[in-house]
């Protein structure tokens, strides 16, 4: 079965090194987060995977790397300072501060928990709250020394405008792609590493010529979703919202909203927008000779006029633009809920399955009778015990997952439940990230049967070598544990394949024509066939795309 809560995939990622909280030895810093071994390698792939399909693999593209710093007068004109923020709000009984829009008819509802049904707080007038992030440059911090970490990306690209088409001779249509961090002071970040305060963006800003922007929107939209698509997201868990007249953002012509049913429902992974000549316009200078069509403060700032030279009309134009912008995070969120997958190998024999009840329901009683634990953590941990005990044995794997909420690890009879409900789940089931094989963190690991014989360790160091040595395949020595657990904890991180070196490859087996052989293991059938040391990396090749 596929991940049915967040705490699973929270679990997962912080059990295998893919996401750490940031800061955790001092008690962690609220929406940070760090990318461990694991974490790293599949953000990146996500990203290389982006910027080869769309810079690479298009004959109409350009990248850029802008500074996370740039000059206040960018904000300025962006119309950042004056309307990227939130309303916020205070509640007076239960002491949360909040976006305005995430309460309902006036009440507090974030803390069902703790205060059943609404909470009927008093609750402070909104007041705006500048999501930016500001910093002072220099010595001094004073007024003129103000500046932000950058909110979103876009602004570098459209600074950069006349740069790339100056350096590069692009005719229109074309686009600027980047990746970087952006951050944003979020009020309330939740939902892990959906809604944090540093991120980062992959972003195009593409240019058409006026006209042409609704057929463009149209054609990135479809892109985007059959890019989607092709790294594993299925079509059923993809929706397209096309935002309301009345929520579209100030620059905005129109917007798609691409959604992802994540965990915690269907919600936004990338924005498609049609900017009209809002951004060039902003940031120009002589503005009222542009003909623009958008409303633009004044600049009285800019020293350049960010247009285009049409050579068939002979004009210089203000190029309209596309924006599909997708969260690297959000997207590495979407393919951890994709690829998870509990799957049940053998039947749980009935004392081994009574065992874990009879021990999940003493953890229950005993969360039940502490009183030094906060309500809300002990009712998360009653909430979660009960839903996993009504679909016993399917829902075995979940106990991995309800010992990691917080608060499980106070409890003394913790241990036992871990202690009946590991030997179950190594026995009778298997958790698998059916990552595509290009995005993987690691494409291949390679194992002796024998981790103290040093004929089989020496082979299966010179086969991880040799598939390394060109850095296509990510490939990793394993020798920490027997083989079936090894598969396991391969299958848990998503490796595609495992590669064993055993007594037959050396030739000391009871068949002399598997000399020279390994086994090597697909992830996804556990289907097992030895290939000859001399071909692996053409098997391996053809099967990791």
């Amino acid at each position: 079965m596929p991940a049915t809560t967040l705490d699973q995939l929270v679990s997962l990622c912080k059990r295998r090194g893919f996401i750490f909280p940031g800061s955790s030895i001092y008690g962690g810093l609220q929406g940070t987060y760090d990318y461990g071994p694991l974490g790293v390698e599949l953000k990146n792939n996500l990203k290389m995977a982006w910027w080869r399909a769309n810079v690479y693999e298009r004959d109409d593209m350009e990248g850029i790397d802008a500074t996370i710093l740039m000059n206040r007068l960018i904000w300025k004109y962006s119309g950042h300072e004056e309307t990227f923020v939130d309303q916020l709000v205070d509640c007076i009984t239960c002491k949360g501060r909040y976006r305005a829009d995430r309460l309902h008819d006036g009440h507090c509802l974030l803390h069902p928990r703790k205060h059943p049904g609404e909470c009927e707080g008093q609750l402070t007038e909104p007041r705006p709250f500048n999501l930016m992030f500001q910093t002072t440059i220099g010595p001094v911090a004073d007024a003129d020394a103000y500046a932000y970490l950058r909110p979103e990306t876009a602004q570098g690209i459209f600074a950069n405008f006349g740069n790339v088409l100056t350096t590069t001779s692009r005719k229109l249509p074309f686009g600027i792609a980047q990746i970087g961090k952006a951050f944003r002071n979020e009020i309330t970040p939740r939902n892990f590493i959906f809604r944090v305060r540093e991120f980062e963006q992959m972003e195009i800003e593409y240019f058409v010529r006026p006209g042409e922007e609704d057929a463009w929107h149209e054609r990135w939209l479809e892109d985007r979703l059959a890019w989607w698509r092709s790294i594993g997201l299925k079509s059923d868990n993809l929706q397209v919202y096309t935002v309301p007249r009345e929520d579209l953002a100030h620059y905005s012509k129109a917007t798609y909203d691409v959604m992802y049913r994540f965990p915690i429902g269907f919600e936004e992974l990338e924005g498609i927008a049609s900017r009209t000549d809002y951004d060039l316009g902003s940031h120009s200078r002589d503005q009222e000779r542009l003909g623009l069509t958008a409303r633009v403060q004044t600049n009285t700032d800019s020293t350049e006029r960010l247009t285009y030279y049409d050579q068939d009309t002979r004009q210089h134009i203000v190029p309209f633009v596309i924006e599909p912008s997708a969260g690297v995070d959000r997207g590495v969120l979407a393919m951890l809920t994709e690829a998870y997958t509990e799957e049940q190998i053998k039947a749980l024999k009935p004392e081994r399955q009574q065992a874990v009840a009879d021990a999940l329901d003493a953890f229950r009683k005993s969360v039940g009778r502490n009183d030094k634990l906060p309500a809300e953590q002990q009712e998360a941990l009653l909430e979660r015990s009960d839903e996993i005990a009504r679909d016993l044995p399917a829902s075995l794997p979940q106990i991995q997952a309800l010992l990691d909420l917080p608060g499980a690890n106070t409890i003394e009879l913790g241990k036992k439940l871990r202690g009946q409900a590991d030997p179950a789940m190594d026995e009778s089931f298997r958790t698998v990230l059916q990552l595509k094989p290009a995005l993987a963190p690691i494409k291949v690991a390679v194992m002796p049967l024998k981790r103290n014989h040093a004929q089989i360790v020496e082979v299966a160091r010179r086969i991880r070598k040799e598939l390394q040595a060109d850095g296509a395949i990510r490939t990793i020595y394993d020798d920490t544990g027997a083989i079936g657990k090894l598969y396991r904890r391969q299958d848990e991180i998503g490796t595609p394949f495992c590669i064993t070196v055993d007594f037959d490859t050396l030739g000391e087996g009871q068949q002399a024509e598997l000399k020279d052989t390994v086994t090597v293991r697909d992830r996804d059938t556990m289907g097992q066939e030895r290939v000859p040391i001399g071909e692996l990396h053409e098997y391996l090749h053809g099967r990791l795309r």
